[in-house]
């Protein structure tokens, strides 16, 4: 591998992006480029679900300091699940174009280092998780179940996805811990199940982006699995999200801007449909990419829904 930085905001056809890592001391790049802190979107991914729960549970107006230390958990906890994943799959990751410069599969990083890293990272978290009640820390300290199976079902089934949905959205369930002591709230499940199908929906783009590589190598995912039926099942994935989102945040009642917000929202999902090209990947990462703008409408028309 060369130490020169990429001449192009991609080296071929890799994920790893040109920009602020490129800057940093060399030593460290590879363990922030570990952690994904080079590519934000899947932090937000992660950390929307929690800020939507900790809002609605507190009628709009979060409490700041869990807002805080759920953003700290989101980083950290999002680059100890990249780091997981990246030591588990290194030998996939080095046969697929995408992912073959990463820094396990290139050799930036040994996976003693990577380990040690990962117990780093879990540490931290660990720390935020014990700012919590009780029964916060044990909803969240039960994710950690799922962050260890989750390399795993590519292997055994098409539908990882699937279980992506239920990892990446658990801070539904913890911000809801964390806000109200309970857990199995209509409101709170709600959420759960919207953001469970938001993210079938969204990494089922993301992952066309490797769908040949995939076939390839043995790799199983929706995207494989749905095929050219792609466009029309996400659709139905995110009418499905959509209706959990209106029922849990808007039912009752909510306010107009409430109401428009989540309108601007199901108009995001439609234009990531209609305009979906499963055959060109850059289509598919912008479109990927453009959920961190639903999840923030979510929010807002949480934040809005008394007003």
């Amino acid at each position: 591998m060369t130490d020169r930085p990429p001449t192009t905001s991609y080296i071929g056809r890799s994920d790893i992006p040109r920009g602020w890592v490129d800057r940093m001391p060399h030593p460290i790049q590879p363990y922030l480029r570990l952690m994904r802190l080079d590519r934000p979107i899947g932090t937000w991914l992660l950390l929307l679900p929690g800020w939507w729960s900790l809002a609605l549970a507190h009628f709009g107006v979060p409490d700041f300091t869990s807002v805080g230390l759920f953003l700290v958990g989101a980083v950290v906890m999002r680059g100890a699940g990249c780091t997981y994943n990246d030591i588990v799959d290194r030998d996939i990751d080095a046969q697929v174009a995408r992912t073959a410069v990463r820094p396990l599969p290139s050799g930036q990083v040994t996976v003693r280092a990577a380990w040690i890293f990962l117990a780093l990272q879990l540490a931290i978290g660990l720390a935020v998780l014990l700012q919590f009640n009780l029964v916060a820390i044990e909803v969240g300290a039960a994710s950690l179940l799922l962050v260890a199976a989750y390399p795993f079902m590519k292997r055994i089934t098409f539908w990882p996805q699937a279980w992506l949905g239920l990892t990446f959205n658990w801070g539904v369930l913890v911000g809801w811990a964390a806000a109200t002591a309970h857990v199995f709230q209509k409101e709170a499940l709600l959420l759960y199940a919207g953001g469970f199908f938001w993210t079938l929906g969204y990494d089922t783009i993301y992952a066309h982006q490797d769908r040949e590589d995939d076939a390839l190598v043995g790799v199983k995912s929706s995207a494989r699995a749905l095929g050219r039926a792609t466009k029309p099942v996400v659709g139905l994935f995110y009418a499905i999200a959509l209706a959990c989102f209106v029922v849990a945040i808007a039912y009752p009642s909510a306010s107009i801007p409430t109401l428009a917000l989540l309108a601007l929202a199901a108009a995001q999902f439609t234009w990531q449909v209609v305009t979906l090209d499963i055959d060109n990947p850059m289509n598919c990462l912008v479109r990927f990419r453009s959920n961190r703008n639903v999840g923030l409408l979510i929010l807002a028309a949480i934040i809005l829904v008394r007003y």
